[in-house]
Formats: structure tokens, sequence, C-alpha cells
């Protein structure tokens, strides 16, 4: 391996040995805080510009400038810097390489991508651009995103590349999602004595049998490289005891959302379905609310950053490289929406919050050179 080869496994072993999980989705975990001061040294140490952005306490995301020589454009490369929780995992924090494989927790989501950024902006800072590259390593991807939001405040640029892991593919839509909660109420009686009583859990059966035949129907909409919008059922609660009728059912859902559906499209389609609930029962009684909804995301393959990464990979990988889908949502979605024409590409691996994760060291590797040669092109 060459010099930036080794600069990019040491800083990936680095970045996957410090605990970085998200503190919304396990109390009392580490949060981002280590990571984003060992990112602001680091960046430090390469001579680039640091700024750390803080508004919510202990959520920090650290905004890295290659700096301007120029009237060349600015281009935004932008990473997650938590991860889920570690349940499950065997030296989670333990960065192991095994042939051409770094597992840890991170490693594929997405520290590998994190790792190729950086060096990618390092390496445009010393190759003298007209332009900028700014990077942008932000908080809470894997809950509400209150990282990027934070930084499109205070950063513009004209194209964008998002580093989550796409198998070294260029990434140029993926669906959102719209969580909604329905709450199925009835009365609490003694099991011995159902006819004083209305049992909710029941109740929200033939809720559940509409919401599959909604989930059948959906499959009639297919996007092009991103299939079917989707449905399913993620948490169900209610009851109290065994000999209790039980008063409440909340039943929570996620709806996939295909590009061209928004969170009031989805909600017209529950409150309908709800309505001819109420019609095939006149006494059911229930609710519905959005918990959480986050838009989908597809740039045109008409601009220039699209075509720009394409050939950077190409050049890069020494083969052709697919345009894709990807099925998971990313903080995309906030700088397409935000106007800044946005892909993703990153490295390949697998084991996303699963118990065994891990990232390719070529593909990492790969997506920095790919990045830099993005960069040169682009910001001129």
């Amino acid at each position: 391996m060459g010099a930036l080869d080794n600069d990019v496994v040491a800083l990936l072993q680095d970045l996957v040995a410090i605990d970085s999980v998200n503190p919304s989705l396990a109390p009392a975990a580490a949060g981002e805080r280590e990571i984003a001061a060992y990112v602001s040294r680091w960046a430090g140490r390469a001579s680039l510009e640091v700024e750390v952005l803080e508004a919510t306490s202990g959520r920090p995301s650290v905004v890295v400038r290659s700096g301007r020589r120029g009237s060349g454009q600015t281009l935004l490369l932008c990473g997650h810097l938590d991860t889920v929780g570690l349940g499950g995992m065997s030296d989670p924090l333990v960065p192991r390489i095994d042939g051409d494989r770094l597992y840890g927790r991170g490693a594929y989501d997405m520290k590998g991508g994190l790792a190729a950024a950086l060096v990618a902006c390092r390496t445009a800072a010393r190759s003298g651009l007209s332009g900028e590259v700014i990077f942008a390593a932000v908080a809470d991807e894997e809950h509400s995103s209150i990282g990027v939001q934070e930084v499109l405040r205070r950063v513009r640029a004209d194209a964008a590349v998002v580093t989550e892991p796409t198998e070294l593919a260029v990434a140029t839509a993926h669906k959102g999602f719209v969580w909604v909660e329905i709450e199925v109420t009835g009365r609490a009686a003694h099991g011995s004595r159902p006819h004083l009583g209305v049992d909710a859990i029941l109740k929200t059966g033939p809720i559940l049998v509409e919401l599959t035949d909604l989930n059948e129907r959906l499959r009639a909409g297919t996007h092009p490289i991103l299939g079917p919008g989707t449905l399913h059922a993620s948490l169900v609660t209610g009851g109290t005891e065994e000999s209790t009728i039980p008063d409440r059912c909340t039943l929570t859902i996620e709806r996939r959302t295909l590009p061209g559906e928004s969170v009031a499209d989805v909600e017209h389609e529950i409150a309908e379905l709800l309505t001819c609930c109420r019609r095939a029962d006149p006494e059911l009684a229930v609710t519905s609310r959005t918990l959480l909804a986050r838009e989908p995301f597809e740039t045109s393959p008409t601009e220039p950053i699209v075509g720009t990464v394409i050939q950077a990979a190409r050049g890069v990988l020494g083969r052709s490289v697919e345009v894709v889908g990807v099925s998971y949502w990313a903080d995309s979605a906030f700088l397409q929406t935000a106007g800044v024409p946005t892909v993703l590409f990153g490295p390949d691996g697998d084991g996303a919050h699963a118990a065994v994760e891990w990232v390719s060291l070529p593909g990492t590797i790969a997506c920095a050179q790919t990045l830099t040669a993005a960069a040169q092109a682009f910001c001129r």
C-alpha cells in the first residue's frame, strides 16, 4: 500500500476504536463528543480549517474546510459520526483486520466513508484547488439528523457527496419514511366479565388486515431504481395483565415513501383506511398521529455532480460504475431539499446495524481516491 492507502486504513482504525453510539438510541451512550474531538485534532494537524458546531449540548458536528484559493466551485462531503448500539457484538470497538476487511461497530456504517472523506479533503487542500472542499462530520444521523440540519444553517455548497456505503456505486435516490402511531381505545373490565369491556387489542386486528392489504396495493407503484413503496408494522403495545380486558392498544407503523409521495399523502392514506375500519365497526374508537417523517431523495442524472462522480469512480476502479437507488434513508434528503445537488458514494462491506459489521479496505481506499478525483474535477 502507498502512503495515502496507509493513512486511510490507520484513520479508519482510529475512528472505529472510538465509541460514538447515539445517545438517543441507547441511554447513557457515549455520543459524538470524543469522535468529534478526534476529527478536529486530525484536521488541525493536517492544516485544515476546523469549526465545531454544537447547538445541542453534547452532540457536536465538525466542519472541515480545505480553504478557497480562487473562484472555483465548492464541493461538500458529508458523513455521520454516530453509530447504533453495540449489543450482540464481540469486541465492537476493537478494529480487527482479517484479509481485506476491517471489522468493528461503525466500520461500514459509516466510518469507512468518514475516513475516505477526511483524506480527500486533506488532499484537496494540498493540491491547490481554486474551489473549496468542505467535509461535514455530523451528529445524530441515526436518529433525528440534528447535525446536518445545523450544518446547513452555516454551510453553502454547489454540490454534495454523502459517503454512506454504496458498494462503490453512485446512488441518486432513496426512499423517505413516515412513522405513524395508531391508537385504539377500549374499555377495561375483568376477563370473566367481557360484556362490560371493549377489547382494544382485538379491535386492532381488522386495522392490521387493512394495512396488509394496503401494503399489497403499494406494489403497483414502482420507482425505476427504488422499487415500490412499502409499509410494515413496527411496534404493538397494549394490555396490563392476563385477566383484564385491555383498554388501549397502540400500533406504530413505518411507511417507506417514493420520490413524489409526501407526508400529507401518507396521512391521507391512513385516514382513509381508518375511516373504512370505522364503517365496518361503528364502535371503533381510533386515532392516528405522525411521529416522525423524512422526505425521499432523488437527484436528476443530468446534474453535473452525478457525471463527475461517475467519471472519477471509473478512473479509479477501471470499470463501469452503476447508478443505483439505496434501500436506506440518509442525510442526503436534507441536502437536496436545501438546494444542494447530491449523490451518495461510499465503500463496500456489510453488517450495518448487525452483530457482525465490516468494511472493505480496498473499497475504502478506492472511495478516498474517487472523492479526491471528483473534487479535483468539480472544484475548478
